[in-house]
């Protein structure tokens, strides 16, 4: 008995792509709605951390929670990040056309520049909430954490698409 499975392929290619299409716009959604969490909670923890720091305040068990979750969100977010970038179109015409692509601004910044920062800030994040959890003294669990934690937020806001952005422009909140 001969079956044709010609129909069968193209409808489950159609699927597989209408399935990978609905994936990336929901990681896109989910990406983009954590970056406002990423942002407030480093601001958050920075603010406590120069408080703290100037004031010589001791560390509590509030300070350390939120310094492990604002590097727990920061994480959240590459990981997003990161799916995103293995299903990009974007990245799959970076990946294709290197040559041409990194002469093309809005292509080159996602395909490198953004993803390059972004993974150099959650390690510097990472490193500083490492580093300030290690501290012995109060004072120094603040400073470490207020100065790699600033540097993180310098870079994450040095390379976030934003709307207003000379480099290339993202809308500020991406919907479901």
């Amino acid at each position: 008995m001969f079956y044709n499975f010609g129909s069968l392929s193209a409808l489950s290619c159609k699927v597989s792509l209408s399935k990978r299409t609905d994936m990336y716009n929901t990681l896109l959604a989910l990406h983009s709605l954590t970056r406002w969490l990423v942002l407030l909670s480093l601001l958050y923890a920075i603010f406590i951390a120069f408080r703290g720091w100037r004031g010589r305040l001791a560390f509590t068990a509030h300070h350390n929670l939120v310094r492990h979750l604002t590097a727990t969100i920061a994480h959240v977010q590459l990981l997003l990040g990161l799916g995103l970038y293995f299903i990009s179109p974007i990245i799959r015409y970076f990946l294709q056309n290197f040559k041409q692509a990194v002469a093309y601004r809005p292509i080159r910044f996602f395909g490198m520049e953004h993803s390059l920062m972004m993974f150099i800030a959650i390690t510097v994040l990472t490193i500083g909430s490492a580093k300030a959890k290690r501290r012995t003294g109060d004072r120094e669990k603040f400073r470490t954490m207020a100065i790699w934690y600033t540097i993180a937020l310098l870079l994450i806001l040095s390379s976030v698409p934003w709307p207003f952005s000379p480099m290339v422009q993202r809308p500020a909140w991406r919907g479901f």
